[in-house]
Order: structure tokens, then C-alpha cells, then sequence
């Protein structure tokens, strides 16, 4: 037990060394700029799919909750091109005793602006679903990332 505990602690302390902090109130604009750099030149467009089901609508008429699925369908798809351009903010915490996770709990904030976004298809899937698809140009990419960065840079001053 002890040997598989020292194992754990050093592979522990191996994979914690090798991690890197980056202080964003302390990088430059232009630093993080290149840092976003190589994430947009990848891909010409960024493609999001965005899903709701039918059943689950708050409403009585079919028709409305078909309606209502197509709408979230496509917020959904929106979310989702937003997590590509800005990614996501993640809180996690873990609580360990007796080195054991007693409990683990995570949060995900995902924020920014989208706009010129292409609606490529909505189709419905299966009995009770819709599927929205988004597409984004990488012009529209680049010009949405400098405009986050303007307003991140405007707040520190």
C-alpha cells in the first residue's frame, strides 16, 4: 500500500512540475494575441451543431414545441461556436481526505459575441430532436478575437 501511494505522490509531483501558469493581467496584448494566433489559422470555418429535444418544451401544442426545439437547437449551436472562438472559463474543485476525493464539483461559464455566423442546415433527428448547424468564416474569427482583445486590453487600463 505505502509503495502505491509513494508511486501516486511522485507521479503526482512529475505531472505538477511540468505545468506552466500564465498570468494574463502581466502578458501583453500582443503576446496573447499569438497565443490565439495558431488557433484560428487551423480551419477556414468553424462548424458548431447545436441539438434540442421536442418532447421536453414547455408548451401544449406540437407545432409551438417544434418551433421551440428549433430555437434552442440553434442557441445551442451558437454556444457552441462561442466556446470555439473564446473557449470556456472552468472552476473546478476538489475537495480530498484521507487521500480520497470526497467530492468533486466543476462549472463552466462560456461568454462572447458572435456575429456573421452562416446557418447551414437544421434537420430534425429521429422522432424528437432537431439538429442545428453553424458555420463560421476565419475572417470573422480573427475580427471577433481582436475585438475581445481591444476590450480586454481597454479594461486594464
Amino acid at each position: 500500500m505505502n509503495r502505491l501511494l509513494t508511486a501516486c505522490l511522485a507521479t503526482g509531483l512529475l505531472v505538477l512540475t511540468g505545468c506552466k501558469s500564465i498570468n494574463i493581467a502581466t502578458t501583453k496584448p500582443t503576446d496573447t494575441a499569438n497565443m490565439l494566433a495558431p488557433m484560428v489559422e487551423k480551419r477556414e470555418t468553424l462548424t458548431a451543431t447545436g441539438y434540442a429535444v421536442i418532447s421536453v418544451q414547455n408548451h401544449r401544442n406540437p407545432a409551438q414545441q417544434r418551433l421551440m426545439a428549433i430555437r434552442a437547437s440553434k442557441l445551442d449551436a451558437y454556444r457552441a461556436l462561442t466556446e470555439q472562438v473564446y473557449g470556456q472559463q472552468i472552476d473546478a474543485t476538489s475537495t480530498v481526505a484521507d487521500m480520497t476525493v470526497t467530492s468533486d464539483s466543476f462549472r463552466a461559464k462560456v461568454e462572447g459575441v458572435i456575429y456573421g455566423a452562416t446557418l447551414v442546415s437544421i434537420t430534425p433527428v429521429g422522432d424528437d430532436t432537431y439538429e442545428t448547424t453553424l458555420s463560421l468564416d476565419k475572417s470573422v474569427v480573427q475580427d471577433l478575437r481582436a475585438l475581445y482583445l481591444g476590450q480586454i486590453t481597454a479594461r486594464g487600463r
